[in-house]
């Protein structure tokens, strides 16, 4: 047993010493505050934020009342009477003194129309504010000719009120739904980046250490299966290390803009109130996604000689993670369907499937026992495989012939 926490402890503490590993904690963690003072990042390179048009009104009656519905719209939106020609003002926008220029006048109606100008129509949104701005203009002008009152025209545009009611007992509101919602997509983005990351960063260990002939030394004194085991659970720990490191750091940022970022990010993403069984379950699985596709990597890795045959071999691996990815992303938007709830017993899909559908509806326990149950079932069983496979696959060099390998691998298991 001492060769087990020998071989754990020397694959995490190299790991976490390696230059690689260093690097890519310093870059994300980076991107972790970056992420969380955005809004002061958009700040300084925005400088004064906002929109600037110029506006030349041929009637001399639509700016100021076009001003006023633009500013209900968009407060960003920033308008310029100007007396200027046409050709100086189109060349204040080429030369970036404005974002745009709009001619304003009457068709033979009497009612408005306009022509935007601008240096590009990169930006839709600065085009869609000025012709929605325009349109309520025309629909207020056009209300006044048919004698219509502020009130009846506000009566006449007055949205209806609708209330949505759940019939199921317990069900979720909108409101809770869209938080969890926002909650959930950050959370899925976690498992995929850290499921598809650390199992390839085993199967990769794996391969240098078959590559470099250590594996000759080691086997001749720890058996195979001690080492796959010491190794998934040795890179386990230091994914632990470095998400705790991403977590601490990304809560202490979130902390010092709490105050600018309540109405928008946590808002949006719902974490103004985290359930905790949300996280419970997040850590959950996160932690059987890993297990299971660690073991998978593991025995992958194990086939081959060459490092640069790892990500051929773990490809279809790779695969299955981004598919589960990929349905739980649609299901987002429909986490009730029938094929969310049959992929969610689906060993490789559960993970992200099952925690996508308990964070965002109110599943019954034993539907969520029954999915974990199937995921520990189906580790296990890997392991047992995948350590069989290990135990041959490391004693085989040579050029990789993909999957035929585990047949060779399980044959050199029995002759031993």
């Amino acid at each position: 047993m001492n060769n087990f926490w020998i071989i754990l402890h020397h694959t995490y503490v190299n790991k976490l010493k390696s230059k690689s590993f260093i690097t890519t904690t310093l870059l994300s963690i980076v991107i972790v505050i970056a992420m969380t003072n955005i809004n002061k990042i958009i700040e300084v390179f925005d400088g004064d934020s906002g929109y600037k048009v110029a506006v030349l009104d041929e009637t001399g009656q639509l700016y100021e009342p076009f001003k006023k519905q633009l500013s209900v719209i968009n407060k960003e939106i920033k308008l310029f009477k100007s007396n200027k020609s046409v050709e100086k003002v189109e060349e204040a926008v080429e030369n970036g003194d404005y974002d745009g220029v709009i001619f304003l006048h009457l068709n033979k109606e009497q009612l408005p129309e306009a022509i935007f100008k601008a240096k590009s129509f990169s930006d839709t949104s600065l085009f869609t504010d000025i012709q929605t701005g325009l349109q309520q203009l025309k629909t207020m002008l056009a209300a006044s000719k048919i004698n219509l009152t502020p009130e009846q025209l506000q009566k006449l545009y007055e949205p209806v009120s609708i209330e949505n009611v759940a019939l199921e007992k317990n069900a979720k509101t909108e409101e809770e739904l869209n938080q969890a919602r926002g909650l959930v997509y950050i959370l899925l983005f976690v498992i995929y980046f850290s499921v598809i990351m650390y199992a390839s960063m085993i199967a990769m260990e794996v391969a240098t250490e078959k590559s470099s002939r250590v594996m000759e030394i080691l086997i001749s004194s720890v058996s195979p299966i001690k080492q796959m085991f010491a190794k998934i659970i040795g890179i386990g720990l230091l994914s632990l290390t470095q998400l705790t490191a991403f977590l601490l750091i990304g809560y202490f940022s979130l902390k010092q803009n709490m105050k600018s970022l309540n109405d928008g990010f946590f808002e949006v993403f719902g974490f103004g109130n985290i359930p905790v069984e949300t996280i419970f379950y997040a850590i959950l699985f996160l932690i059987l996604g890993y297990f299971l596709y660690a073991t998978l990597a593991a025995f992958l890795g194990s086939l081959v000689s060459r490092i640069e045959d790892v990500q051929q071999m773990i490809t279809p691996m790779t695969f299955l993670v981004i598919a589960g990815f990929m349905i739980a992303m649609f299901g987002l938007a429909k986490p009730d369907a029938t094929f969310i709830t049959v992929t969610s017993y689906i060993p490789f899909f559960t993970p992200m499937i099952m925690f996508l559908r308990v964070g965002m509806l109110e599943v019954p326990l034993w539907e969520i026992i029954l999915g974990i149950g199937i995921l520990l079932v189906t580790i296990i069983a890997l392991a047992i495989f995948g350590a069989k496979v290990y135990r041959g696959g490391v004693l085989m060099y040579g050029k990789s012939n993909s999957f035929k390998d585990i047949k060779k691998a399980l044959q050199l298991t029995k002759n031993e």
